[in-house]
């Protein structure tokens, strides 16, 4: 297949590129070689290059910027994204969407499920809605992905920081009562990669199976990395940021196991390929 990516130099886009590449022809773009706010040049290049499918890995995903840049967000996250849908109806091309845990509240005592209320409580979370409000607007042949907590070699993440600041400090204060499941880009990518070769369109939610804390996260990264460092929970509301954060953000892969998937590893495996990859 011939797929164009955006975003191709983020996290994510580098291993979607890993994963593709030997495959299928890929067409890759930055927001430098294609702005996704610009409908017409997202119009005029997808119906020039015709490409089979559309994976869509640009977003901006800067949590607490997006709180001080409401006007990038929604111009990024939901109108780039209608843009890319218009021209993927165009050319009747399938999109694949990189969504995200944030789309929901965090208030449920129990993973959330493809089908369940929606309801953001960040400029973040609301911007990648209005997406994906988009996407089934405009489209019937889509997938939307949403997944959390990413990680991978190729970029900022949590693991790294962790790492980091253990160099220099003997403590550090983890937030312990947000819950989620971190998950490892290498292994997305592979997911992104089966899904593609079918046409089971719809929304779907892929993790890393497992979850935690961000402070269990934090001390499991220490073990595996055999780094000596006293991890101190805090609460969410005493490690004050400008955007609110869901409380409880795992995400139940329902859809993809039952369109016969296999279940990504567990957290725990991939972290430890993670580790000894940057080590």
């Amino acid at each position: 297949m011939k797929i164009l990516i955006t975003g191709s130099n983020g996290m994510l886009g580098h291993d979607l590129i890993e994963v593709l590449k030997d495959k299928h022809e890929l067409l890759l773009t930055t927001s430098k070689t294609l702005d996704i706010t610009d409908g017409d040049s997202v119009m005029d290049f997808i119906v020039n290059s015709n490409p089979d499918i559309v994976i869509n890995s640009a977003a901006y995903t800067d949590v607490d910027g997006c709180e001080s840049n409401p006007d990038l967000a929604y111009n990024v996250n939901g109108e780039g994204v209608k843009n890319l849908a218009l021209a993927c109806r165009e050319v009747d091309c399938p999109l694949v969407h990189i969504s995200t845990d944030y789309v929901f509240n965090g208030q449920n005592d129990r993973p959330w499920v493809e089908d369940d209320e929606i309801g953001p409580i960040s400029i973040y979370g609301k911007s990648k809605l209005k997406g994906e409000e988009h996407i089934k607007e405009i489209l019937e042949k889509y997938f939307i992905v949403r997944t959390a907590w990413l990680y991978g070699v190729n970029g900022r993440n949590f693991p790294r920081t962790m790492l980091e600041l253990a160099q220099n400090h003997s403590e550090i204060t983890v937030v312990y009562d947000e819950v989620g499941t971190p998950t490892y880009t290498p292994d997305l990518a592979k997911g992104i990669s089966e899904l593609i070769e079918t046409d089971y369109y719809g929304t779907y939610h892929l993790t890393n199976s497992g979850n935690c804390s961000w402070c269990e996260f934090a001390r499991y990264i220490f073990e595996v990395a055999d780094v000596d460092v006293n991890v101190i929970p805090v609460t969410a509301s005493e490690f004050a940021r400008p955007a609110p954060r869901p409380s409880y953000s795992v995400l139940e892969n329902r859809n993809w196991v039952e369109n016969g998937f296999e279940p990504l590893r567990n957290y725990k495996e991939a972290i430890k390929e993670y580790i000894g990859l940057i080590k």
